[in-house]
């Protein structure tokens, strides 16, 4: 377990962490928190936060989700400034792009991809991307909230009222996923129309199903709210491995503070 704290711009205190987990020899999730280096380009692109849990076997996964998150964060970064939305459809579809073509350049790789959820924050306004099952809640007066919807095959039974939420996390199919980062030729990422106007003392969580599945919403949102958040983040992993730790465990912090 390696706690990665870096120091943003004022506005934001931010933790991530990832573990293997107690049942895998290696680690196939990947994230990222960034920030432009110039002041005039943070005024303008502000924050990108990311994860991605990749699938296709030790190196396969790895290697997507790795392409997913170093992707993203270059393609937002080069594109033009002002539409944080278009710069992430635009960022998720060469991802997408670049997994498939590093599949079909190794073939040893074939099927492999991976979740990917991706969020911008600009001033006080949020905005993200979704692709699979990796997870954004934010907790907001202490009240939590899932802002994304699970693209799964058990997903899609809870929209349909086949089965019910509170079922989903324990069910044996829930990691078969129906839309992924390098699966299938087209790829329709979840992106708001409209931003998420941001709070003093909101908190956002990034997370992948090696979380979510083993750590109940209250939960989520009891330990997302320690001071300072990477005590949060330590206490959320901890809780997912002395719960078994099946999967790879990934997590990031975002909390809102005055500028």
């Amino acid at each position: 377990m390696q706690l990665d704290c870096k120091t943003p711009k004022p506005g934001i205190e931010a933790a991530c962490l990832s573990d293997v987990g107690l049942q895998r020899t290696d680690n196939e999730d990947s994230y990222l928190y960034w920030e432009p280096d110039s002041d005039e380009d943070f005024r303008r692109k502000g924050r990108l936060a990311i994860v991605a849990d990749g699938m296709g076997g030790y190196e396969g996964g790895q290697e997507a989700s790795r392409l997913a998150v170093e992707t993203v964060r270059h393609i937002y970064d080069r594109q033009p400034a002002g539409d944080p939305r278009a710069s992430l459809l635009a960022a998720f579809q060469t991802a997408h792009d670049n997994i498939l073509r590093y599949a079909f350049e190794h073939p040893e790789f074939h099927g492999m991809g991976t979740t990917c959820t991706a969020l911008a924050i600009v001033g006080r306004k949020l905005y993200f991307a979704h692709v699979g099952d990796s997870r954004l809640y934010r907790v907001h007066d202490g009240a939590i909230s899932r802002l994304t919807r699970d693209h799964s095959y058990v997903g899609r039974l809870v929209e349909n009222g086949i089965v019910r939420s509170e079922d989903a996390e324990s069910h044996p199919q829930r990691h078969i996923l129906t839309a992924a980062l390098g699966s299938g030729h087209d790829i329709v990422p979840d992106v708001p129309e409209q931003p998420i106007e941001l709070e003093n003392n909101d908190v956002l969580i990034l997370c992948t199903d090696g979380l979510w599945s083993l750590v109940a919403e209250q939960d989520l949102s009891r330990l997302a709210q320690a001071q300072p958040v990477a005590d949060g983040c330590m206490k959320l992993v901890r809780m997912a491995l002395e719960r078994g730790g099946p999967d790879n465990i990934t997590v990031q912090l975002l909390r809102v503070s005055s500028d």
